[in-house]
């Protein structure tokens, strides 16, 4: 038995198939872990939600911002961004009961034993593990809820940008969403700048990669995340990001958490930008 973490699919479903073949992975023994962005811009999102949904508890996945868009579109919040690439989960026969499944993934994964905890994006450096995990429970309860609609239409929006334990609200549900699901990027008291997409050394004066700030509060953890596809590999025996830009062109990756061996196959650049 084997748990394997597998960067950003993003509709990439042939791919996601050779990687699964390459590391001889089974499901009836082995358990997957999806760093979220299952769906969007790649071609298949409906087949990766399908084959996602039917490992039923071989796999776990926690909620991206790809995923999040794709649930307010679904919804009726949003149009279409020129590069989205959804229609086929929009107008499946089947779509309401994968929205619904969808709509009830986690933001943040942890076990205990394998000592990972798993997320899409990045975590602010006033979060402990425990403040992780509570703030994570608060957007799954509201986004589970009847309020989905309405925390759909309000999860948007750059403000506010630093923690605060007082935030209340909408307010407060946006900023911890920010994070799981968009956060690269802040400074040196955790005021995050989402605008900022880059490798490292693009970034304006004074921002750092959310996992370089100074005595954060998860330096204890061990964090496996996607998100940045341009972020490059990082010394560290901390912090696992693994998505290396399938959609790209680049690769798929796996990450064996049991011994943390990668594994990667090469894609071909899906679709142009």
């Amino acid at each position: 038995m084997a748990t394997y973490a597998v960067g950003d699919i993003q509709g990439c479903h042939d791919e996601l198939q050779r990687l699964l073949k390459h590391i001889n992975f089974d499901s009836a023994i082995d358990k997957l872990w999806l760093v979220g962005d299952l769906v969007n811009r790649g071609p298949d999102s409906l087949k990766v939600l399908r084959f996602v949904k039917s490992l039923g508890d071989a796999a776990i996945s926690v909620l991206g911002n790809h995923d999040l868009h794709t649930l307010a579109v679904a919804n009726g919040h949003l149009q279409y961004h020129r590069n989205d690439n959804i229609d086929d989960v929009l107008h499946a026969e089947d779509r309401e009961e994968l929205v619904d499944w969808l709509r009830h993934l986690p933001l943040l994964h942890h076990d205990a034993d394998l000592n990972f905890t798993m997320i899409h994006a990045g975590l602010p450096p006033q979060w402990d593990l425990t403040t992780a995990q509570a703030s994570a429970h608060e957007i799954e309860t509201v986004l589970q809820s009847d309020q989905h609609v309405e925390f759909l239409d309000r999860m948007y929006g750059n403000q506010p940008d630093v923690w605060d334990e007082q935030l209340t609200g909408w307010d407060r549900l946006r900023f911890i969403t920010n994070c799981f699901s968009r956060l690269r990027y802040c400074d040196v008291d955790g005021k995050l700048s989402l605008e900022e997409k880059g490798k490292p050394g693009s970034q304006a004066q004074g921002l750092m990669p959310w996992f370089d700030v100074p005595n954060r509060k998860s330096k204890d953890m061990r964090i496996v995340f996607g998100h940045w596809s341009t972020l490059g590999s990082i010394s560290s025996d901390r912090i696992y990001p693994i998505d290396t830009g399938c959609l790209w062109g680049d690769r798929l990756t796996a990450l064996r958490l049991d011994d943390c061996q990668i594994f990667s196959i090469d894609c071909p650049q899906i679709k142009k930008f």
